[in-house]
């Protein structure tokens, strides 16, 4: 009985996630015999309340590779700290190889304004409000992770001021 209970907490906590694939791609490696065909599938993993991953899996199959990119996601969540109003707290810029990602808070209503693999990551990632725009590169991998370490770099205030070392009222003078 007690092993039942223990089984449905976990299916309970796993189904608190969701997973989006971004993209499935076919690619082939040249062997001694021939031509060897697997599957990338780049997944974004979030529970839309401040947690979300990005992973990319490789298999034999579209099936196998979407559960190891699942996998690989679950070990790369970041935590993202989020306002009243389900935005960020400040403008924030991040890169990954050739792409830049821009995030900026919006007002309450805005919708998420944004395209491509930063938008998956920004509705997983639990964020209602912003403004967001992909600079350079137009690589699905790329731009999640330039949008992951944009969302990365975000700090409240209250930890700023602890950073500082000051109250959080002296910081708005």
């Amino acid at each position: 009985m007690a092993n039942r209970r223990k089984s449905s907490r976990a299916k309970e906590k796993d189904s608190a996630w969701q997973e989006r694939v971004i993209q499935i791609r076919r690619v082939s490696k040249v062997v001694k015999g021939g031509k060897k065909l697997s599957f990338r599938a780049i997944v974004v993993v979030g529970n839309e309340r401040g947690q979300v991953g990005v992973g990319v899996g490789k298999a034999s199959d579209v099936i196998g590779a979407v559960r190891k990119g699942v996998v690989d996601a679950k070990k790369q969540v970041i935590d993202v700290p989020l306002t009243k109003s389900n935005s960020i707290p400040h403008p924030s810029n991040g890169a990954a190889v050739g792409a830049k990602v821009m995030v900026r808070p919006a007002a309450p209503g805005t919708g998420v304004i944004a395209g491509g693999a930063v938008r998956t990551v920004l509705e997983l990632a639990g964020v209602r409000n912003i403004l967001a725009k992909q600079l350079g590169s137009n690589n699905p991998l790329n731009n999640a992770r330039a949008a992951i370490n944009a969302l990365d770099a975000l700090r409240t205030f209250k930890e700023v001021a602890q950073e500082r070392g000051v109250e959080i009222e002296k910081l708005y003078v």
